[in-house]
């Protein structure tokens, strides 16, 4: 599951919970932080025509005062499952160092005054415990909108956005608005900087819930809300370059040098396909595959490696599996597995040929038991 963030009228941490609980999700086992008294109670608000879920938590009117060395203790102490302890921690590392880095002092004894306020706590480890109710691997956020004025701190009177947002933020595509409101706060910023893979526009889904999370004040000139937006990622989809030439008088064994040359130059892939040239003269197709911007250095390998004259380009659009490679073990010899997802969901396992080649070599087995060891190591693993 992929998720969205329209951050239409900010982020803060309680709109953040809010357009989660809005689409679905629970915050169950929150309970297991400890903390004296903590509630979380939703209702319901309408902005600007919008309905959406609003949060509060609360907890007992006394509380310890708290550095992130106690949070990131008391997290770890709850026993979440793995992910969830996981983006709560990155959320309160950052607050750390960006209240660290504008104090500064060491981020382990930094003392959050609001950010490290029961709400907060609850709202950072209520995100995290909705996003796994949710099944969401992956999660993409829309540019951020950054108001002006001044905002009433621990340490006094601060400027908009604050500067401990601001510090959260970097890297992350923001846009000025004229509107006197804080938009984004320390604590939102810090779950999208821990959250977010990517910023952009909405991404290829098939679509299956929203949610809106309402913020504490109607504003006047835009809705002040978060939507979540879910679904299943779609296959993504990329340009790629076919480049071509039609060879006849090219000595065959000069084909693997041209094909090394293309992977060199970029190529994705290269091969060769027998066709019948003019005359009746034998002959063979020597094709790439490459990116946009490898297309003109594997363009000229070919024409420098081989005896043609010019080659063709054509552009396609091509679907691509999510990728990366798991390290598995054969007779004690490493052999990487390539690992393709649809969806977040694994559909392909490969071993690579190369390590399985070289395991093969050491230990003294065939290459294909080699191969056939590491892909059921490799559906081991994954089960």
């Amino acid at each position: 599951m992929i998720l969205y963030l329209d951050c239409i009228g900010g982020a803060a941490g309680d709109m953040l919970l809010g357009a989660l609980l809005d689409a679905g999700a629970t915050v169950a086992g929150l309970e297991r932080l400890g903390v004296e008294g903590l509630e979380v109670r939703t209702g319901k608000a309408e902005r600007h025509g919008i309905v959406a879920t609003t949060v509060t938590v609360t907890g007992a009117a006394e509380q310890p005062h708290r550095d992130w060395l106690s949070i990131r203790a008391q997290i770890d102490a709850a026993g979440f499952p793995e992910r969830v302890t996981a983006r709560a921690q990155a959320a309160f590392e950052r607050l750390a160092r960006a209240e660290a880095a504008i104090h500064d002092t060491v981020p382990e004894r930094v003392h959050f005054h609001e950010v490290g306020a029961v709400d907060a706590i609850g709202e950072v480890c209520g995100v995290a415990l909705a996003l796994e109710s949710l099944g969401v691997e992956r999660v993409v956020c829309s540019p951020l909108p950054a108001g002006r004025g001044f905002v009433k701190a621990a340490h006094g009177s601060l400027p908009l956005p604050a500067p401990a947002t601001l510090k959260l933020l970097e890297g992350a595509p923001v846009y000025g608005v004229e509107i006197a409101a804080e938009l984004v706060t320390p604590t939102g910023a810090a779950l999208v900087a821990a959250l977010a893979a990517s910023y952009g526009p909405i991404p290829a889904m098939t679509l299956a819930c929203t949610g809106y999370g309402a913020g504490g004040r109607d504003l006047a000139e835009r809705p002040n809300v978060v939507r979540a937006i879910l679904g299943a990622e779609a296959a993504a989809s990329s340009a790629v370059s076919l480049i071509e030439a039609n060879l006849d008088d090219l000595i065959p064994e000069l084909a693997p040098d041209a094909a090394q040359a293309c992977f060199a130059a970029g190529a994705l892939d290269v091969w060769t396909a027998p066709v019948q040239m003019k005359k009746g003269r034998p002959g063979f197709v020597l094709s790439a595959l490459a990116r946009p911007h490898d297309e003109r250095a594997v363009a000229e390998a070919m024409l420098t490696q081989t005896s043609t004259l010019g080659v063709r380009i054509a552009r396609y659009d091509r679907i691509e599996l999510e990728r990366d490679s798991w390290t598995v073990e054969v007779g004690g010899e490493p052999v990487r597995v390539k690992v393709g997802r649809l969806g977040g969901r694994v559909v392909n396992l490969a071993p690579e040929h190369a390590d399985c080649e070289r395991a093969a070599r050491i230990t003294g087995e065939p290459v294909k038991a080699v191969w056939a060891r590491a892909l059921a190591a490799a559906h081991e693993g994954r089960a």
